[in-house]
């Protein structure tokens, strides 16, 4: 059996395991000029109170400093 081709030309079986072969998650530069935007500001430093509120509260949970900056991130709630 020849290979399957998708709608956009890639062919299915060149696509390697483990891929669904769904679409991009960048579909153009504006997507990705986005993306790297928003992950910059995201992670930008915040002021040296919050940093030593963070981790201090992150050794309590037994989590590192960016871990628990991650879950803050990921919810959008304190832990």
């Amino acid at each position: 059996m020849d290979s399957l081709l998708r709608r956009d030309g890639l062919k299915i079986d060149s696509i390697g395991i483990g891929h669904n072969a769904g679409p991009p998650l960048v579909q153009s530069g504006w997507h990705l000029y986005a993306w790297t935007r928003a992950r910059r500001q995201a992670w930008k430093s915040p002021p040296i109170e919050v940093v030593r509120r963070r981790a201090k509260r992150a050794r309590e949970l037994g989590m590192t400093y960016k871990q628990y900056s991650l879950e803050i991130l990921e919810r959008g709630r304190y832990l």
